[in-house]
């Protein structure tokens, strides 16, 4: 399947391209550094607002989820109709903003309403990206371009996991967030003197949020991708909010051990996975004709990901373990640049920021809104039978997840052709 459009959709030159792209990613990593912070604060969070697994899933998860996914569309579709980067913009300084908040939270229901501000700043910063992306870059480049936007995403969580514990562990908990949340602010200035939006084609204006939806609505590939996603977020989120915890009950990490250990295994592995996902999407699908593919490469990744948490909360030796973590995140994280890929390709650019939007609402609040929260409660409630260790048991149920995605994901590759739009 060729595109119609230039090499060089938006006219912007390849060195520009990637300036754009550096600050996208700069911007998603702030997005997930504010996401992921939480993890590794979890432990001393817990200890002195004296909060539950159960009431920790839902700090992680659905504080964040309810307000972020809800007012993704309606913010997405203002982006489709103004100014993408101003949306990204502002949205970047209201979620570092509520992020330093977090640091002066008395208990859980003053931390509960800061995540809620989190996720209502995040709401803004992800969908007009993928669209940004779908403008400025040529369909065989596609998947790789939202493959390395993606590297936000184990970046993000690596200096998360990594910067807030060392922060903590140097001052205190409260620090880590008001450091975090200041550092996103002053970025926001750069990020809005770099990035411009494309230009828009003239045959395609901007259309309304409902034609968008029922486009979608009709389109088997959106709804299989997406419920696909979402099984697999829901592993996903959860075991990389609550390993930090495992590393340190489980395994008696310390505190600066773990914050490294963490950071170190994300990272690497999670650029790997999304490097090579959106390198084999843009070869196999974009280049051939082959959209199927887009939803074939997330299902290999998650067989294979799926036994690798069983081995590495076995093994005794760290650096197996080490390795075993990096193999199942990069695994777990190759449905990401094809899928995103794809629900792009389901909608005509005038509709970009919307059809992805709509994607992550569904994504989020349920992968994201459930996942964390699902360890958490599966704790508290296998606690009585497995005392400090139930936390390592309800990951272990969790990992199910991953199984329900393959079968959905294969499905999904069946009918990609048919609903595809260049």
């Amino acid at each position: 399947m060729s595109d119609p459009r230039p090499a060089n959709p938006a006219g912007f030159s390849p060195a520009y391209r990637a300036a754009v792209l550096a600050m996208l990613i700069g911007a998603y990593t702030f997005n997930f550094i504010d996401r992921q912070i939480l993890s590794i604060l979890a432990p001393a969070i817990q200890a002195e607002l004296k909060l539950d697994d159960g009431q920790m899933g839902l700090m992680g998860g659905l504080a964040f989820a309810l307000l972020y996914t809800t007012l993704g569309v309606p913010i997405a579709a203002l982006a489709d109709r103004t100014s993408r980067t101003w949306v990204m913009t502002v949205a970047l300084a209201v979620w570092s903003g509520f992020t330093a908040l977090c640091g002066a939270a008395t208990g859980f229901w003053s931390l509960f309403l800061a995540r809620v501000g989190v996720g209502i700043g995040e709401a803004g910063g992800v969908a007009p990206a993928y669209a940004l992306i779908g403008d400025a870059f040529p369909a065989d480049q596609r998947a790789r371009a939202t493959a390395v936007y993606a590297f936000g995403i184990p970046i993000g969580t690596a200096c998360g996991y990594l910067f807030g514990g060392l922060i903590a562990h140097a001052f205190d908990w409260r620090v880590s967030f008001v450091a975090i949340g200041l550092a996103g602010l002053l970025f926001a200035v750069p990020f809005r003197l770099v990035v411009r939006d494309p230009p828009r084609p003239a045959a395609a204006a901007p259309l309304q949020l409902g034609p968008t939806l029922r486009l979608l609505a009709g389109k088997p590939s959106f709804w299989l991708l997406t419920f696909a996603s979402t099984c697999a977020s829901v592993c996903g989120y959860g075991l990389s909010f609550w390993v930090p915890t495992f590393l340190k009950r489980s395994l008696a990490m310390g505190d600066v051990d773990r914050a490294w250990f963490s950071a170190g295994f994300y990272l690497l592995g999670g650029l790997a996975g999304l490097w090579a996902s959106g390198l084999v999407g843009d070869r196999l699908a974009a280049a051939k004709g082959r959209p199927g593919v887009y939803a074939l490469i997330p299902a290999v990744g998650l067989v294979a990901a799926a036994p690798l948490f069983f081995l590495a909360a076995s093994v005794p030796w760290l650096p197996a373990a080490f390795v075993l973590l990096a193999l199942m995140i990069g695994l777990g994280l190759t449905w990401l640049p094809p899928v995103l890929t794809a629900a792009q390709m389901l909608a005509p650019p005038s509709m970009r920021s919307t059809a992805a939007a709509a994607f992550l609402l569904i994504n989020n609040l349920i992968g994201l809104g459930l996942g964390t929260y699902y360890f958490g409660a599966m704790s508290n409630l296998l606690k009585p039978h497995f005392g400090a260790e139930s936390l390592r048991y309800a990951m272990y149920s969790g990992v199910a997840f991953y199984g329900l995605a393959v079968v959905l994901f294969i499905l999904a590759s069946r009918t990609l052709r048919r609903d595809w739009v260049d």
